[in-house]
């Protein structure tokens, strides 16, 4: 079995794999603060509940978009698999069959999609990755991450615009039964989400104009699926990409 880890701002997203099939995968808070005792108290609690035998982990990946997180993983994984895991980093880039642009500025999760998208949907494609922030990657034909967008995510937009006023309130990231909003929380998701379907729709068309080509689009991340019925330019929704491109690199180092 292998142990797929992807460390975000927001989430950490972890699955077990076992001939290619995801047997478990699940979704804590990202907590800068813990040790890596504290991680492996979450961990071992929730291998056990999904009657997940640690003993038959034989390798393990993971991604850090958080530097100081590194260290306590890497720590909390040896001692509790007997194991080093595999750290995705530039050193590794060169043998994927991806060409990675800016190796030592590029987040790590942006490669792991790129790698997986180009493997499962080939090329020329777009990832779209509904994050803490919203990026946008572009592969070509060949394999290349031509290049990056990032605007804030959806959460992070949404929390932006709570946070900071007085009677507008938290509202549930889905599409409204109208553009023109009746009421607050309408308003609210009218503005969201119809207004991210037309950024990411305008991003996608620029980047098309620009390359002078059609470009395969496909979104990823835990909000993907809000926009999937609302954008006219998201033609498939792969939730778990960046662990499948983990997955493949786990295979190859």
């Amino acid at each position: 079995m292998v142990l797929s880890i992807d460390i975000g701002n927001t989430n950490i997203v972890f699955g077990i794999s076992e001939q290619d099939n995801w047997l478990k995968i699940w979704r804590i808070q990202t907590d800068w603060s813990k040790t890596a005792d504290e991680y492996e108290v979450i961990f071992r609690s929730l291998f056990t509940s999904s009657e997940i035998d640690k003993s038959e982990i034989t390798k393990t990946i993971f991604s850090s978009v958080v530097p100081s997180l590194i260290r306590p993983f890497s720590e909390m994984l040896v001692q509790m698999l007997d194991h080093s895991p595999v750290l995705v980093e530039p050193s590794i880039y060169s043998k994927l069959p991806v060409e990675v642009l800016n190796p030592y500025e590029i987040g790590t999760d942006i490669v792991a999609d790129a790698t997986a998208a180009y493997i499962r949907y080939g090329g020329p494609c777009m990832v779209i990755d509904f994050g803490t922030a919203l990026t946008f990657t572009t592969i070509s034909q060949t394999g290349k991450i031509l290049g990056v967008a990032i605007a804030p995510g959806l959460l992070t937009a949404l929390k932006s615009l709570t946070g900071n006023t007085a009677q507008l309130p938290d509202v549930q990231l889905v599409a409204p039964p109208s553009v023109l909003g009746e009421n607050t929380i309408h308003a609210i998701q009218a503005g969201l989400v119809m207004g991210f379907a037309g950024l990411v729709d305008s991003i996608v068309c620029r980047t098309e104009e620009e390359l002078g080509l059609k470009l395969a689009v496909i979104a990823t991340g835990g909000l993907s699926s809000v926009l999937q019925n609302v954008s006219s330019k998201i033609q498939i929704t792969d939730e778990n990409l960046t662990l499948d491109g983990l997955k493949y690199m786990a295979k190859h180092f």
